[in-house]
This record gives structure tokens, C-alpha cells and sequence, in this order.
């Protein structure tokens, strides 16, 4: 793919990205930089501004500076800001999607068609939730009480490589319309399309502070970031192992914390199931190369359907395209980084070498392409069961009753997400309530209401985002009590 590069900034798929921080409402430099590969063909598309402690304090600076000025607009004065945000997001729908789809190689289509505009939904929904929020109010034991929220102060984002202009909005919306001015640190894989929402947030006239891009590499600039004093909250989005650092740097300083950190969901199929939609959501998990938390990647499927369900399955996963993002009819991209190929296809040699079956796929093909591949694991503890590989790789399991389904969904240590297709109501009721995660979809996929609680249970995260969860999350809540006649 070609790139052009100039100081500060690069030319991406026909669009001008600047490379710098966005800090105080100034593009801000750094002596380091680093290199950021297209998936599409792994070439170098920019060299990015690698921050560090300097940076990072002067970026939470800014944002403490900025948190009176912000606190004291009211949800309905940020609510009109970020309204005028998410119109311009809709406006460059086609810069955003060309850039992030070079940047991660998530497929042009999607990125155009829905991805962005849920970006933009997210901002809507939350400046409307943030100005709707009613106060409580009760009389108790004499007196007139009221819970009120007040901002908590300067919030750090810390996003993921997957989706990252989309997901950094899940956290962005509720922090900004909260109150709290936000401190942002995409990921170093793909930090273009986060660059570009800061140019976008000036222009819908965010006052200097209040949102800041902070680039760089997560060891240096991102562990300094969560361990500045002046940070009252702290929200990420990635794994686990990762979390266990910054959660402990956040208690350090007594922030509340709150992590998205994958997950290793089930797709339970009973035989009641309508097989060609269950199998067709299964041969979809394949989508976006397997790099989605949520995905359903142990297929767990009750041992009577398993032959029709299985070629119902494999003629799905058989329609799949391989190839460039940008073309529509791609329907699996590329692998994020040669690292996370790298990755994912030591998931698959040591699950062969350990003796899982393997069913199809477990070949690397040209560039970051990876083979859709399905396993039939030897044990349930197998690790390519037991552990989130974060790609297009599959296990088939199957299923006596619903006691074993149970058991099998809820036998890892994640609880993000799960899948499950019946037809009948009492069994949807009944697992549903079963299944130990943060959310468990029947007979659908990927619908969310933004009003209803997000977030994992296990190792898959802690803390709720979605609706007024977020919104309380970034919020310090205080009660208001009045004697009874004293005022008037």
C-alpha cells in the first residue's frame, strides 16, 4: 500500500493523518517515533510519536486544567458538544473508514456501513442518557434527601487494536458526557484512526484538554499514564495479563478502575435449534479474522445434531473470502501484525502437537492471512479450549443435555460473552441464567441496547460499561440531606 510521510504527519488511503499527540488542544511532537504496518500488505504506513512520562504528565495536566471548565458546562451544554462530535463523525465516515481499514484491515464495507456510525451513536446516546439523569429523591427520618453526580475528574482510556475508533468510543462518550475530561492511548498497532477523532473533536469546538490522544508504545507511555496522581479514573480494554498492571498501578493511587479484557465464549446449539441459522452464525465467528472479543469460539453442540450441524457449518465456513479488506467481497481480512500471526499459529502447532484434532484450516497464506480453522479438542482442558487465541481459530465440542452444555460453557476462566440456539423459551430461560457471563445472546448475535450493562465476569474484566453504568462509573456520587424546615 502506498504512504507518503511528512513532519507530523501521513498521507493514509488519500487522507492526511497527523502522527503527533494531540494534547491541550496542540499537536505535540516527540524525539521517538514509531513505525505502524498496513495488514493489508505489511508495509510501513507512518511513523508515530512514541511518548513517554513527559508526555503523558503533560497530557493529564491539561486534562486537570480542563475539568472545571468542562464540570461546569452541565450535561446539557457537553451534550450539545458532543451531538456536534458525533454529526461530524457521520460526516467523514469515508476518511475514517478508508483510515482505520488501512491501519487494522478491518473490512472496508463494515467499517463504512455500520462500525463508524455506531461510533457515532455511542456520543448520542450518552450526552441524551447524561441530560436525562434524574436525581433521587426521598424523604428520610426528618430530613429531604437528593444523590447527585459530580464529574470525577481527568479519566485515561487505554483502547484496543481491534476496532479502535469504535471501542475507544464505548469509553470516550460516557467519560466526556460524564464530566471528565479524558486522556486517550489507542494502541500502537492501529493509533491513526484515534488521531483523526481528535482533529474532528476540535472542530466540533471541545474546549483545549478536555480530550487528548496520548500515542506511544503501552510499557512506556501507557504505564506512565496509569500511575499519575492527578487521574481519577482509569478503563481498559485488552488482556488480562496487561490488567493485572494497571489495576494494581490505579489502587496505588486509590482510582477506580474498570477492564474489558476478552473472552472465550461458547455457541451452545441444541437439537431443537434451527440448525441453519445456528450454523451460520458459527461459520460467521470467522469474521474480522477471529480479532472479536465477543466471538463465539467454542462451538458446543448436543451430540444428535452433530453430523447436519457440522456440514451445515463447514459449507458456511467454505463461502468465506480471504483476501484484501478493501475489496467487497472479502469476508475474512488479514491478522492485525506478523507478531499476532505469530501468535495465533503457535496457538495451532501446539494444539497439533498436543493432539488435538485438527479439522480444518492451520495454515498461514499469503501476508497476515490465516486459515479458517476448526479443532476437535482431545480434552476440555486442552488449551486451545482453555485460553482466548484471538483469531480464527475454532473448537467443536459436543453435548449430552443441558447440565453437560452448562458445565462445558462454564468450565474456562473467561465469562465476556455467550451464544445460544433453541427453540424453545424455557431452555433459553433456564441456560441463559446458567451460562456465566456478561452477556448471553439466543438465536442472534452482536445486538446491543447501549442502555444495558457491558462487561465480563472471570478474567474476562471488571466493572460494567453501557447506559448509566458507565455513566456512574465516571461519576462521584454524593448526597445531598436537608433538615426538614430549615429552608425555604
Amino acid at each position: 500500500m502506498s504512504a507518503t510521510t511528512e513532519a507530523g504527519f501521513a498521507t493514509v488511503a488519500g487522507q492526511r493523518v497527523s502522527t503527533d499527540h494531540w494534547i491541550g488542544g496542540e499537536r505535540v511532537s516527540s524525539s521517538d517515533r514509531f513505525e505502524v504496518i498496513t495488514p493489508i500488505d505489511g508495509s510501513v504506513i507512518a511513523h508515530v510519536a512514541a511518548g513517554g512520562a513527559t508526555e503523558a504528565d503533560m497530557a493529564v495536566r491539561a486534562a486537570h486544567a480542563a475539568a472545571p471548565g468542562w464540570a461546569s458546562l452541565g450535561a446539557t451544554g457537553r451534550a450539545a458538544l458532543l451531538h456536534r462530535l458525533a454529526d461530524l463523525i457521520d460526516q467523514n465516515v469515508e476518511r475514517l473508514a478508508a483510515v482505520e481499514c488501512a491501519d487494522m484491515a478491518m473490512l472496508l464495507e463494515s467499517l463504512r456501513l455500520r462500525v463508524i456510525h455506531r461510533a457515532a451513536a455511542n456520543f448520542r446516546n450518552y450526552a441524551d442518557l447524561a441530560v436525562a439523569y434524574e436525581e433521587r429523591d426521598w424523604h428520610s427520618k426528618g430530613t429531604w434527601n437528593r444523590v447527585q453526580r459530580m464529574p470525577a475528574g481527568p479519566a485515561a482510556v487505554i483502547t484496543p487494536w481491534n476496532a479502535p475508533f469504535m471501542l475507544s468510543t464505548w469509553k470516550i462518550s460516557p467519560a466526556l458526557a460524564a464530566g471528565c475530561p479524558v486522556v486517550l492511548k489507542p494502541a500502537e498497532w492501529s493509533p491513526l484512526s484515534c488521531s483523526v477523532m481528535a482533529d474532528l473533536s476540535d472542530e466540533a469546538g471541545f474546549p483545549p484538554g478536555v480530550f487528548n490522544v496520548l500515542q506511544g508504545i503501552g510499557e512506556d507511555v501507557g504505564a506512565a499514564l496509569v500511575e499519575h496522581p492527578l487521574l481519577r479514573r482509569v478503563s481498559f480494554t485488552g488482556s488480562p495479563e496487561t490488567a493485572r498492571h494497571i489495576g494494581v498501578a490505579a489502587a496505588r493511587n486509590l482510582v477506580p478502575f474498570t477492564g474489558e479484557l476478552g473472552g472465550k465464549g461458547p455457541l451452545i446449539v441444541f437439537e431443537d435449534a434451527d440448525l441453519d441459522a445456528a450454523a451460520a452464525k458459527a461459520a460467521g465467528q470467522y469474521d474480522d479474522a477471529g480479532q472479536v472479543c465477543l466471538a463465539g469460539t467454542r462451538l458446543l453442540v448436543q451430540d444428535s445434531v452433530r453430523e447436519p450441524f457440522l456440514e451445515r457449518f463447514n459449507s458456511g465456513v467454505d463461502k468465506h473470502v480471504l483476501g484484501d479488506p478493501r475489496e467487497s467481497a472479502t469476508t475474512v481480512s488479514p491478522l492485525i501484525h506478523p507478531e499476532h500471526l505469530e501468535r495465533v499459529d503457535g496457538f495451532v502447532q501446539r494444539a497439533v502437537a498436543a493432539g488435538d484434532q485438527l479439522v480444518r484450516g492451520g495454515e498461514r497464506l499469503d501476508g497476515l492471512l490465516y486459515e479458517p480453522t476448526l479443532f476437535e479438542p482431545r480434552s476440555n482442558e486442552s488449551e486451545i479450549v482453555q485460553r482466548e487465541v484471538f483469531g480464527p481459530v475454532l473448537t467443536f465440542q459436543t453435548f449430552a443435555d443441558e447440565d453437560e452444555a452448562i458445565a462445558l460453557a462454564n468450565s474456562t476462566e473467561y465469562g465476556l460473552s455467550g451464544l445460544i440456539y433453541t427453540s424453545s423459551m424455557g431452555r433459553a430461560d433456564r441456560v441463559g441464567r446458567a451460562v456465566r457471563a456478561g452477556i448471553v445472546w439466543v438465536n442472534t448475535f452482536l445486538v446491543r441496547d447501549l442502555s444495558a450493562p457491558f462487561g465480563g465476569v472471570g478474567i474476562s474484566g471488571i466493572g460494567r460499561e453501557g447506559g448509566n453504568y458507565a455513566l456512574d462509573f465516571y461519576s462521584d456520587l454524593k448526597t445531598l440531606q436537608i433538615l426538614d424546615g430549615s429552608v425555604r
